[in-house]
């Protein structure tokens, strides 16, 4: 029996417009898409479009999520400081509370961001809005 096909939100970002990529190289997303786009399936909710920092990386591995340490057999290359990044809502949320947490990317992070973080705290962390 075939395999069902993952089912998707619809692809807009914070902005109401169309969600645009986050990053290819490394390859992100929860679909690994390079977009910041999730569904039923996310239960992470990969929806944050971020640009690592090395304090976020360093937080991120003191709470028990390494990030920036090679996997290979996972093909992951691991993170470093400027890499773009799908982060977990919930994680970004949490750093952000602990003044931790990495710029965001607003034309690609995932409009379901907002059902954990309010609009106008993403704003004050964009990197792509003033």
């Amino acid at each position: 029996m075939p395999q069902a096909k993952p089912q998707m939100s619809p692809r807009l970002n914070v902005l109401g417009e169309a969600i645009k990529p986050c990053s290819t190289t490394p390859m992100t997303g929860f679909f690994r898409d390079g977009c910041c786009n999730t569904g039923p399936q996310d239960v992470g909710k990969h929806t944050v479009c971020v640009q690592m920092t090395d304090e976020f990386l360093a937080f991120s591995k003191y709470l028990g999520n390494d990030l920036s340490t090679p996997r290979p057999e996972f093909g992951f290359a691991g993170l470093k400081h400027g890499d773009r990044w799908c982060l977990c809502v919930d994680r970004w949320a949490q750093a952000h509370a602990e003044d931790a947490a990495p710029l965001v990317i607003l034309e690609s992070t995932h409009q379901e961001a907002l059902q954990t973080v309010p609009f106008e705290v993403l704003r004050k962390m964009a990197l792509d809005m003033n």
